[in-house]
């Protein structure tokens, strides 16, 4: 058995903020007073990130404005330690056709490399780079794709490979402005990096990337001399007591690997090969910094009604601050929305 209740219907606010328009000066409280009631109260301050004229969205024109670029490095020696050179680079495309699966298809885009334009690390402290004006690359219409080349060569020859790292990935327009900062265009997480690698089957790179790093690194050199190529290494002896749980050695992390000879005919032991990080289309068109966002004032029904509320304002100028008074169900909802001119003096 079961019934259903109708809700009492939802009636509009009887609520006011009595000021019509307040002056105060910067850093001394701006106080609204408060008429009627209601169940809910949200405010809107009117600055920046606070206006109630973008509550659905805010997105700023970046076409024409000019784009830059800063990062952090730093080059890491590696395990075994590794002192091969020149193996990173940064390159920008603004025809990269967007397939991530294939080198050679990324590589026949036209690629300009922007290296020289920034400092590389020396070592594994991070170098923060300066920024950098790149808005000359940028085509009307078209998307910019990034690219961190990481190039492996023979270790035997060249040295063991080392890791790249980048941070911080940054790039703004250069004149696009909100609340006198200049507009973030894309971040490190934003720009969407990918790894495309050259022998992902059979000298895959060690390369990897999270939402605040890309970790650039080449693939294991195969050294004959690694005791994974030796068939007496007890690792491959299922008798080993690390495999048999009645054993005082057992571990139950272990697994019997299966024995791989080394094959020094292979050209995958110490090859060259190139693996890049290629970022997502950074499109220079409009940027949305999402919603601007009220306070809360009353947020139930529970307690007294407020009769004021204080805000106060640090930046001087002229303010247009909302109040959105509810009364709400689960099913329905009834706001108003007063406005009040908030003058701020110095």
């Amino acid at each position: 058995m079961s019934c259903k209740k109708e809700l009492a219907e939802v009636t509009t606010p009887d609520f006011d903020v009595a000021a019509t328009e307040l002056t105060v000066k910067a850093g001394a409280p701006a106080v609204f007073k408060f008429q009627g009631k209601a169940a809910t109260v949200a405010f809107y301050s009117g600055e920046i990130y606070k206006d109630y004229n973008y509550k659905d969205g805010r997105t700023v024109d970046v076409a024409g404005k000019g784009l830059t670029l800063s990062f952090s490095n730093g080059v890491a020696a590696g395990t075994p330690a590794g002192t091969q050179a020149k193996q990173f680079s940064i390159l920008l495309s603004t025809d990269f056709g967007g397939n991530y699966t294939d080198l050679t298809a990324v590589k026949a885009a036209t690629w300009i490399d922007i290296t020289d334009s920034f400092t590389l690390a020396t070592s594994a402290t991070m170098v923060a780079t300066r920024t950098v004006d790149l808005s000359k690359y940028v085509q009307a219409g078209k998307p910019v794709y990034f690219a961190l080349r990481y190039i492996n060569r023979p270790q035997v020859a060249n040295g063991y490979a080392r890791q790249w790292i980048v941070e911080n990935f940054l790039l703004k327009s250069m004149s696009a402005q909100v609340n006198e900062a200049l507009v973030t265009i894309a971040d490190q997480a934003l720009a969407g990096f990918r790894i495309v690698d050259e022998n992902p089957v059979n000298a895959k790179a060690r390369s990897t990337i999270t939402g605040t790093r890309v970790t650039l690194y080449g693939p294991v050199y195969k050294n004959p001399a690694d005791p994974i190529y030796d068939p007496d290494n007890p690792v491959f002896d299922p008798k080993n007591p690390i495999y048999d749980p009645k054993s005082p050695q057992y571990n139950p992390g272990a697994v019997l690997p299966v024995y791989v000879p080394y094959d020094p005919n292979s050209p995958y032991n110490d090859p060259y090969s190139e693996n890049w990080a290629v970022s997502a289309p950074i499109t220079l068109g409009t940027v949305a910094l999402g919603k601007d966002w009220s306070l809360p004032v009353r947020t139930s029904v529970y307690g007294a009604m407020p009769t004021t509320y204080s805000y106060t304002y640090t930046v001087p100028g002229k303010y247009e601050a909302v109040f959105v008074a509810a009364n709400n169900t689960i099913e329905q909802e009834s706001a108003v929305v007063k406005k009040v001119v908030v003058n701020v003096t110095p």
